[in-house]
């Protein structure tokens, strides 16, 4: 039985119009999430044969392999709830996201501040990546990260709440090689209400990643 599995959209494929057209979703969740899923699937029997026959030689390469693939289907896992047709603006208080927004002001210093570094993350990743917002859990507070392709660049421990493929198959069949275009547009789809949810479950959890000596 497959370890990880496809998780399926929460939305139709025309949700998120017209920010993002219905054939982009269709291809970047069915087509490229799912080699994600697969590539972990298959790298993980791989890694039990490596192991079975000691054939240590290929580990390193199979390790590899494993992150990449598993970063981009928990990204895009992420990814897909991030967004809603009914989504954008910015999170406040009264749509019941104000310890979100509190977090966002009290990290960046105002959410105009950290809309500006999340968006120039995002746009000007080299090749791709990701622009990503994540709980850092040492210091308690919220920190911007550029994830180069899937895992590259990323604090240990961090936990990511909003993310923006900035992959050329997220956008290119619609903006074509206009980046800063697509990130831009992504604002107005994002679900504040499912970043404030991942915001406190990630506060939550924050204890269990450093033991007091």
């Amino acid at each position: 039985m497959a370890t990880y599995t496809l998780p399926e959209l929460p939305y139709d494929y025309a949700a998120l119009e017209p920010v993002i057209n219905p054939q982009i979703i269709e291809l970047h969740h069915d087509k490229h999430h799912a080699a994600y899923v697969k590539g972990a699937n298959d790298t993980l029997e791989q890694l039990e044969e490596a192991r079975d026959k000691e054939a240590w030689s290929s580990v390193n390469g199979l390790q590899k392999n494993l992150a990449f693939h598993l970063s981009g289907h928990i990204l895009h896992s992420i990814y897909w709830h991030n967004m809603s047709g009914d989504g954008g603006g910015e999170p406040l208080a009264a749509d019941g996201v104000g310890e979100l927004a509190d977090a966002i002001t009290e990290s960046f210093g105002s959410y105009a501040g950290f809309k500006s570094q999340l968006t120039k993350a995002a746009a000007t990743t080299q090749g791709s990546g990701w622009g990503v917002l994540a709980y850092e859990p040492v210091s308690g507070r919220l920190i911007v990260e550029q994830v180069y392709d899937h895992q590259g660049n990323v604090g240990q421990g961090s936990v990511p709440i909003l993310v923006f493929d900035a992959w050329e198959h997220a956008f290119y069949l619609q903006y074509k090689n206009q980046k800063v275009d697509f990130i831009e547009a992504m604002w107005r789809v994002v679900n504040w209400q499912d970043v404030a949810k991942r915001y406190a479950a990630a506060k939550e959890r924050a204890d269990v990643l450093l033991l007091a000596p």
